[in-house]
């Protein structure tokens, strides 16, 4: 956003409340490849003994800290999280935005669970394809084109919907994994393609004139920061030019307590924040674009009194309803001592798909449940630590384990799944009446279990991702997809996909923001990323967030900065 609006000559001020971070010296080889500071100590990420959410299942049970992040990672320092992310760039598919429409359309309104609050996206696909082709650009992204102009492309992904251009870079290398999977796939009748990645697989220069680097496969994506300029962080492909600028100036170590708004509250006149010394400071601004975490974004609104706050027991209020996750499952392959499948020589999006049962691209009759999942196999390394893959057969720790690893560090590989996950009533965000972060301030309060939608969506996915297995052939396999009975559990690290809470739409009863992202009682906020996602589907939110960020900037630019007021009337 603030690389969009530089060229006007707004004084732009960017508050990070983490700390200075660049490619180099911080992510500099050989010392950003060290697994237990970055992968097990987590030091790209958020101090959760400063600040956290609360958790709990239900309404009725009392939410606790979470104090040491698994479930998911909020990146902290600058960069964010898109220092740490795998590099999995996708765009939604066409039902995927009109999912509610969609479902009544083909199966009728009763098919939708009472407690589901399932809605369309307030922009179409065609309307937003322009600004997924720009971020892809901008992100050197690597993939193979499956729909070019309603024109089908073989090898690419036969469901997507139709974009103008071609990916900027060419496709990944395929791994071994992903080569078997593809050849089972087709024998299965499906349509496998490569994983669009953000993850540069040839020398290419952005449309902000950033040249980036071609990725070589380290294997330390996910939680490390790119030594390489090859995979699509800030530090690689925004930054070095919005430096440039001299209108644009970065605070860091400057967490934002809140946005103030003048005497009729529907005006903001700027911010509060902590700077580096600890002292609060006001920062005055005619525009205020809240671009955190998801879970940030929603707490910032909740504390700056911006929008009505939901009531789950009445249904009434929109700031922190519709909080949803992401369902993931897998299958582990074992096979004998001369099937090698190198799993070092890999990048975070290194993988081979296919969405023959994502969202709306199969019949859902008779199955019981909305939404579905890609299913894959994704290797993103071969770390020492955390990517250790052996049997749950096998001793947890002594000889037997390690015996266990050298039979299975070269020889193993795996299908995975992700799925969409759904909205209900009872899975919110709210601000926590007991708990407080270091500042004072009430922490994020989080209200989400499993529901038996997503439970029933991920035990048909798990047969189909057996089925896989089986067309492989491995010596033996092992299932990883949750039971009917299964309940949230924070300790396992499963996505940082979290979404909503301030959902986008076309309804202010229903929605925070309207289809530019502009908060619909403070109009000149605007509120930026997946909090904005009214469900989360099964793609990874980064490619949606970064194309309805330039569809925001575009408004702002055509619209907003001529006439400033709200650009949707309610």
């Amino acid at each position: 956003m603030a690389m969009e609006l530089a060229g006007t000559g707004l004084k732009i001020v960017a508050l990070e409340r983490g700390e200075q971070r660049d490619t180099y010296p911080d992510f500099a080889y050989p010392r950003i490849i060290d697994e237990l500071t970055y992968g097990i100590r987590l030091k790209l990420f958020q101090n959760a003994s400063k600040e956290t959410v609360t958790v709990r299942h239900s309404g009725n049970e009392s939410a606790l800290p979470y104090r040491r992040f698994g479930s998911f990672l909020p990146g902290d320092g600058v960069g964010g999280a898109g220092v740490h992310w795998n590099g999995m760039l996708w765009r939604p598919l066409e039902a995927d935005l009109k999912m509610r429409s969609t479902v009544i359309e083909r199966y009728g309104a009763d098919f939708i669970p009472q407690d589901m609050t399932v809605q369309d996206y307030p922009f179409t696909s065609a309307e937003m394809e322009p600004f997924f082709d720009k971020f892809e650009k901008i992100c050197g992204t690597a993939g193979h084109a499956g729909n070019l102009n309603g024109e089908k492309i073989a090898g690419g992904n036969p469901f997507e919907a139709p974009r103008q251009n071609h990916y900027p870079t060419k496709p990944l290398k395929q791994q071994y994994s992903g080569m078997l999977f593809e050849k089972a796939a087709k024998e299965l009748g499906y349509h496998p393609f490569p994983l669009p990645a953000a993850l540069c697989s040839e020398p290419y220069t952005n449309p902000y004139g950033v040249q980036l680097g071609v990725c070589n496969y380290c294997g330390f994506c996910e939680r490390f920061g790119c030594f390489n300029y090859a995979k699509a962080s800030p530090q690689s492909c925004v930054l070095p030019a919005l430096y440039q600028y001299k209108n644009f100036e970065l605070r860091t170590q400057s967490q934002v307590l809140r946005v103030n708004t003048d005497s009729t509250g529907a005006q903001a006149t700027g911010v509060t924040y902590i700077d580096a010394n600890g002292q609060e400071v006001e920062q005055p601004a005619s525009l205020v674009v809240l671009s955190a975490f998801q879970l940030h974004n929603v707490r910032l609104l909740l504390l700056s009194n911006i929008g009505k706050p939901y009531d789950p027991a009445t249904g009434e209020g929109v700031v922190g309803r519709n909080y949803a996750y992401q369902m993931n499952g897998g299958v582990s392959l074992f096979f004998d001592p001369d099937t090698n499948f190198n799993p070092f020589a890999a990048t975070g999006a290194t993988g081979t798909f296919i969405d023959d049962f994502n969202a709306e691209n199969f019949d859902h009759s008779g199955l019981g449940f909305v939404g579905g999942a890609t299913i894959s196999a994704t290797i993103t390394g071969g770390r020492p630590v955390q990517q250790m893959s052996i049997s749950n057969k096998a001793p947890k720790w002594g000889t037997g384990w390690k015996k266990a690893i050298k039979e299975s560090y070269l020889h193993t590989m795996s299908i995975g799944s992700s799925g969409s996950v759904m909205p209900y009533k009872q899975c919110y965000l709210d601000l926590d009446p007991t708990y407080k972060d270091h500042h004072g301030q009430p922490l994020l309060r989080m209200t989400f279990d499993w529901q038996r939608n997503e439970l029933k969506m991920t035990n048909f996915i798990a047969g189909k991702a057996e089925g896989i297995a089986k067309a492989i052939g491995p010596k033996h396999y092992e299932m990883g997809f949750k039971g009917m009975n299964a309940h949230y559990d924070v300790r396992p690290y499963q996505s940082t996909h979290t979404t909503g809470g301030a959902v986008m739409g076309d309804n202010p009863k229903t929605s925070v923001v309207n289809k530019y992202l502009q908060s619909w009682d403070v109009p000149n906020v605007f509120v930026l990323g997946a909090c904005c996602f009214p469900q989360n589907l099964s793609y990874n939110p980064t490619g949606i967030v970064g194309g309805t960020t330039l569809f925001a900037a575009h408004a702002i630019l055509t619209q907003y900065l001529a006439n400033p007021g709200p650009l949707v009337q309610a």
